[in-house]
């Protein structure tokens, strides 16, 4: 494992990841019409934990099609009660509080995003008066937080037109709509992973190097007429010694700084990625921690 630490389900993990987009919208507001997230009083663009882990479980789906453990618990179409019957039918369990460790651990073992993220599965109500087929509360050892432009971003609105009619009572020929965008926007997330919890729930090194993997595709997978142009720029992991860390995760992850390239001019607005510098300031990482760099 001296080689791959990033892969050591015993040690705690702290990362920063660096992504952007151009001419597109990253994560719409369903209550603000769709368009691109962002913090209302500095303008800056936001993505949520949620979408992040969309992506992810998308990814997972594809890399680990077949594979036993890479089952997703949270996927459109697919009631949670009906997941949770699942444990239930396999263990050929009843309903009761004695069933639940054992349907816990079944669900850890089959889905990859209830090992990793963790999971509420006591969403079921009995029947008749009888006990619920749930599987109880399991904390999540990798948790994502909110991820944030290093800039303002601009949104705009953009009028488009439909040759094709809705309804064929319609009075017009053209019917008109409109898509959001922002012209380029580079975003930073950070993210941890918590080496006791994974301990309970089941991680392995290989649940890591998939974990790894799907983050550095899945933009490449996730394309959009919204999303054509969405990368990943940077994915830095902090590796500590043990499972309890020897640094706090905010000394670690704020060593990475991007700042404008100075070859830019001020007045000119960034709409690239090489209008930034990324810098590591690696004299400030204590020896104990290792610094892998997958993207960056």
């Amino acid at each position: 494992m001296t080689d791959h630490v990033h892969l050591n389900p015993t040690r705690k993990h702290d990362f920063v990841f660096l992504f952007d987009i151009t001419d597109g919208n990253p994560n719409g507001d369903p209550d603000a019409a769709g368009m691109p997230r962002t913090d209302p009083e500095t303008m800056q663009g936001l993505v949520t934990d949620v979408a992040i882990k969309r992506k992810i479980r998308n990814m997972i789906s594809l890399l680990g099609e077949g594979k036993p453990g890479t089952d997703i618990y949270v996927q459109a179409g697919v009631s949670l009660n009906s997941q949770h019957e699942r444990a239930y039918t396999e263990l050929k369990l009843d309903s009761g509080k004695d069933s639940i460790p054992r349907a816990q651990r079944w669900m850890c073992e089959t889905f990859y995003d209830v090992r990793m993220f963790g999971a509420v599965m006591s969403t079921g109500k009995g029947d008749n008066g009888k006990a619920a087929k749930t599987a109880g509360r399991v904390q999540g050892p990798l948790q994502i937080g909110f991820s944030r432009s290093i800039h303002p971003v601009l949104t705009q609105e953009h009028g488009i037109t439909r040759v094709t009619r809705t309804r064929e009572d319609a009075d017009k020929e053209t019917e008109m709509g409109s898509k959001h965008t922002i012209p380029y926007g580079l975003y930073r997330g950070v993210g941890h992973y918590s080496a006791p919890l994974a301990n309970r729930t089941g991680v392995t090194s290989e649940d890591l190097a998939l974990l790894w993997r799907s983050f550095t595709l899945m933009f490449e997978h996730d394309r959009a007429a919204a999303r054509t142009e969405m990368a990943l720029r940077g994915l830095y992991i902090f590796t500590h010694p043990d499972a309890y860390g020897s640094a706090p995760a905010h000394i670690l992850t704020d060593t990475i700084t991007i700042t404008p390239d100075t070859k830019q001019p001020h007045t000119t607005p960034i709409r690239a990625f090489t209008d930034y510098t990324i810098t590591i300031n690696e004299t400030a990482i204590p020896d104990a921690i290792t610094l892998t760099k997958i993207v960056g």
